[in-house]
């Protein structure tokens, strides 16, 4: 009998279509923000990417321009409140150049001095990670017998993917991710590993 030492499955991460803040580089955590004209577009471009694979699992964060992208990629997802963005706390709606403007650090980044408390409370970055863990281990066994997507936001689909490949949480920030692009991790000869990344409709 054939042991498989790794699942045959693909995992797709794909970030939400543009929204009016992630087109003006407003940090967007919990607000439930609708998709643009043009990320709605770009998430229907997204059906054709995603046709050649065995979806046996689709989980979307709640929020409504994750969802309606998965949805206008002809998807019917089920939501996971685990896939959520980061909560930015204070830093809910406001660009990296206004909060280093404000903190008088022209280096700060939300993946290495974090966040304040503000109408939310925040999240560490470990935070997030554990989030992501969770994620992972409940999909482990769609994995098993097919492909899966997730579709989700920008920092918490980064730091999923850093704990995919075994990396620390703030790897993450590395990995640059556009507005409705797709990303293909796969385990190759027991590595996790990335197939695609950052893949936008043509």
């Amino acid at each position: 009998m054939t042991v498989r030492s790794e699942p045959p499955g693909r995992l797709m991460l794909v970030r939400h279509g543009q929204t009016e803040w992630s087109r003006s580089g407003r940090h967007t955590g919990l607000t439930d923000l609708s998709l643009t004209p043009d990320g709605e577009r770009d998430a229907r471009a997204l059906a054709p990417l995603l046709a050649p694979f065995d979806l046996v699992e689709v989980l979307s964060s709640p929020l409504e321009r994750a969802r309606r992208t998965a949805e206008l990629a002809g998807l019917t997802p089920t939501t996971d409140a685990d896939l959520v963005e980061w909560d930015y706390g204070g830093y809910e709606g406001r660009t990296t150049a206004q909060i280093r403007e404000d903190l008088g650090d022209p280096a700060w980044t939300v993946f290495d001095q974090g966040v304040v408390p503000g109408a939310t409370p925040g999240e560490t970055v470990e935070e997030v990670a554990a989030r992501a863990s969770r994620v992972l281990a409940r999909i482990a066994p769609s994995l098993e017998t097919g492909d899966v997507a997730l579709f989700a936001h920008g920092h918490l689909l980064r730091i999923l993917a850093a704990t995919w490949l075994r990396q620390p949480a703030r790897f993450g920030a590395s990995l640059l991710l556009d507005a409705g692009a797709l990303c293909v991790l796969e385990v190759e000869r027991s590595v996790p590993a990335i197939r695609t990344w950052n893949q936008t409709p043509a």
